[in-house]
């Protein structure tokens, strides 16, 4: 299955300066494995050490947080898009 995943500032180093590629894959794990098969090190900015995903990194398959759904097992329809956030810290 075909997505569309759209890429932060802070990862375009990975994608040649790309804001959105295209990645395979039936469930968000192997959507990032075809991924970094295509953009070597991007996982390894979204997954810690462990293979969950990073405290701070979001990431959106639709509209819909994956941490409220199957996580990494969320499907990834056709067609859906797939958003990496990355949490960004402010304030005084």
């Amino acid at each position: 299955m075909s997505v569309s995943v759209r890429i932060p500032t802070i990862l375009r180093t990975y994608t040649g300066g790309a804001s959105e590629v295209t990645a395979t894959g039936a469930t968000l794990a192997e959507v990032l494995d075809d991924l970094d098969a295509h953009h070597s090190g991007i996982k390894g900015r979204v997954l810690d050490d462990e293979g969950d995903l990073r405290r701070f990194v979001n990431v959106y398959v639709g509209n819909e947080d994956v941490r409220f759904l199957d996580d990494l097992a969320t499907p990834t329809p056709d067609g859906a898009q797939v958003s990496i956030i990355p949490a960004v810290a402010g304030g005084c």
